[in-house]
C-alpha cells in the first residue's frame, strides 16, 4: 500500500481581520498565490499530474463561496483541475489532508492539493449584512440558554443530555472556552500565563528567524509586500495581560489575552505516494502516519483534542511519549489547557514557537498551516515524530500524526 508524503509546503503571513496587512486580498486571489508558491518548490511536477486541488475553508460564503477550491483552480489556468470546497470549520484543511491520505492509501490518485483560506475581513458575517437568520429552531431553547448562563456569574458547566436536553450546536466558541474552564478547573491564572507563553515563544522564534522559514511574502493590490504575520505582540507580560476584562461573562475567564485574534491568511500543501515521490527523484518532507477525527458535546468542544489524538496514536502504534512535538490549536487557552493534561504532553513538547493565541488562527488556514510550522519545527529541533490536534466548533476534535523525512 503506498504512503502519503508531504512534498512541499507553503503559507501566507496571517494578517489581523479588518484591520490588518491582508484585509484588502480577496480569498481566491491569497489562495492561488500560496499554492502557485507551494508548486513552485517542486518544478518536477506536472501540474497536470495533479489530481484534485481540495480547498478547507470554515465559513465558505460570500467571496469565500462558489466553490472557492474549483474557482482557484480555474483561476490559475488549470481547467484540467478538479476542485471542492470542504468545511470541518477549525481543521478544514486538516480534513482536506486527510482526504488526499485516504485517496492515496486507497490507490484513487497520486497527487493532491490540500489547502486551506479564512479571511474573515471579507466574509458574509449573517444577520448583520442583512442575511436571514439559517438556525434550525430546534435549538431555540438551548440558544436562550446560553444566553441566560452568558449573563450569570460563577456558572458551572452541566452536560444538558443529563437532563434530556439538546445542547447547543450554535454555541459561540468563547461560551464554550467559558463552560470548559470551569468544568475542567481550569484557573484564570493558568490561562494568562498560557496566553503569554505563546507570545513569548512566538517573539523568540520571530527574533531566531523560524517563522520566515515557512511564510511566503504576498503582494496586496497597491504593490505592497507583506512578509510577516502581524503578531506576535513584542514584550508581552503577565502584568499587562492579567488587567485585561473578560469578553464573553461578567466574571468570564476569557480575555483577548488568552485567546486566539481573528485572521485572514491562507496555506497549501502538496501531497503525493511516494512512489510517485521516488519516480520524481523527490525527497519527502514528512509522511502522513495516521489520523483521528472525533465527536463531543458542542458545548465542551475544546476538549475535542483528547480522543482525537487518542485515535490518531493508537492508528500509528504509537503512545504519546513517542511524540517529539505536539501542535495544539491555541484557538483559547481554556482548551489547550485541559487538552495537554488529559494527554499527559509536557510543556517543553508542547507548542515550542507559540502558537495562534500568538500568531493567529484563520479557521480554514490553519489545519494546513500548523501541518507547515511542525514540519518546520521537527527540521529547527531534529525530531523525528509530531502530532498536529485541534479543537473544532460543533463539538468535534481532529488529529494527525506526521513523521518528519527530511
Amino acid at each position: 500500500m503506498p504512503e502519503a508524503v508531504i512534498v512541499s509546503t507553503a503559507r501566507s503571513p496571517i494578517g489581523r481581520a479588518g484591520k490588518g496587512s491582508l484585509k484588502d486580498l480577496r480569498p481566491d486571489d491569497l489562495t492561488a498565490t500560496i499554492i502557485q508558491a507551494a508548486l513552485a518548490k517542486i518544478p518536477e511536477l506536472d501540474p497536470r499530474d495533479i489530481d484534485d486541488l481540495m480547498l478547507g475553508c470554515g465559513l465558505p460564503g460570500g467571496e469565500q463561496g462558489h466553490n472557492l477550491g474549483r474557482i482557484v483552480a480555474v483561476q490559475m489556468g488549470m481547467d484540467h483541475l478538479p476542485g471542492c470546497t470542504v468545511t470541518r470549520y477549525c481543521s478544514s484543511s486538516l480534513q482536506t489532508s486527510r482526504m488526499a491520505l485516504h485517496a492515496i492509501k486507497a490507490g484513487e490518485g497520486d497527487v493532491f492539493i490540500s489547502a486551506g483560506v479564512e479571511t474573515v475581513s471579507r466574509f458574509a458575517k449573517g444577520s448583520s449584512d442583512g442575511l436571514p437568520d439559517t438556525h434550525n429552531p430546534l435549538f431555540a431553547d438551548a440558544e436562550a440558554r446560553t444566553a441566560a448562563t452568558a449573563q450569570q456569574e460563577g456558572t458551572t458547566w452541566h452536560d444538558p443530555r443529563a437532563d434530556g436536553l439538546i445542547p447547543d450546536a450554535y454555541i459561540s466558541m468563547g461560551q464554550t472556552a467559558e463552560n470548559l474552564a470551569r468544568w475542567k478547573g481550569v484557573t484564570r491564572q493558568d490561562m494568562d500565563e498560557f496566553g503569554v507563553r505563546s507570545q513569548n515563544l512566538a517573539e523568540e522564534a520571530v527574533k531566531a528567524g523560524f517563522w520566515e522559514r515557512e511564510i511566503t511574502p504576498v503582494t496586496l493590490p497597491d504593490g505592497t509586500v507583506v512578509s510577516a504575520d502581524d503578531g506576535p505582540r513584542a514584550g508581552v507580560t503577565l502584568e499587562g495581560v492579567q488587567g485585561l476584562k473578560p469578553v464573553f461573562r461578567p466574571d468570564g475567564l476569557v480575555t483577548a489575552g488568552n485567546c486566539c485574534p481573528l485572521n485572514d491568511g491562507a496555506a497549501a500543501l502538496v501531497i503525493m505516494s511516494d512512489v510517485k515521490a521516488r519516480e520524481l527523484g523527490l525527497t519527502p518532507l514528512a509522511r502522513i502516519v495516521s489520523t483521528g477525527v472525533s465527536g463531543l458535546s458542542p458545548e465542551v468542544m475544546g476538549l475535542g483534542p483528547v480522543e482525537a489524538s487518542r485515535q490518531a496514536l493508537k492508528r500509528a502504534g504509537l503512545t504519546i511519549d513517542d511524540i517529539d512535538l505536539v501542535e495544539i490549536n491555541e484557538a483559547f487557552a481554556a482548551q489547550v489547557i485541559p487538552s495537554y493534561r488529559e494527554l499527559g504532553i509536557d510543556l517543553d513538547r508542547l507548542n515550542v514557537n507559540g502558537g495562534a493565541i500568538a500568531v493567529g488562527h484563520p479557521f480554514g488556514m490553519t489545519g494546513a498551516r500548523i501541518t507547515g510550522t511542525l514540519i518546520n519545527s521537527l527540521q529547527w529541533h531534529d525530531k523525528q515524530f509530531g502530532l498536529e490536534t485541534m479543537c473544532v466548533g460543533g463539538g468535534q476534535g481532529m488529529a494527525m500524526v506526521i513523521e518528519r523525512l527530511s
